[in-house]
């Protein structure tokens, strides 16, 4: 029996793998739609405050709260595909081992 054909959960794992180091960087581009306007926002919000001479506290937290979310999104759909591909490799290594099992010799 050949080896299970994982090829293209490999290539969605090492895409999510990608999208999560280009977060931890604050890149935009992994980011959804809503997700990216959430972001403007919090930046305009915090560069009004600075042109006004006040805090932009409130404008950090939420950055900040929202690149964890966004973070903690994307390491739960990695965990989701890797457990995908560990479950189609001992699906197929269940199956090659109840075939050579089932043999008379």
């Amino acid at each position: 029996m050949a080896k299970p054909n994982t090829s293209r959960l490999d290539r969605e794992i090492r895409q999510t793998e990608r999208k999560l180091e280009a977060v931890r960087k604050e890149e935009m581009w992994p980011l959804t739609g809503q997700e990216r306007r959430a972001v403007m926002r919090a930046l305009a919000g915090g560069s009004y405050k600075v042109v006004r001479g006040k805090s932009t506290g409130r404008a950090e937290r939420k950055l900040e709260t929202l690149w964890q979310s966004v973070q903690s999104r994307l390491t739960a759909e990695l965990t989701a595909l890797q457990t995908e591909r560990q479950r189609i490799v001992n699906e197929a290594a269940t199956a090659k081992a109840a075939k050579k099992s089932s043999g008379w010799w």
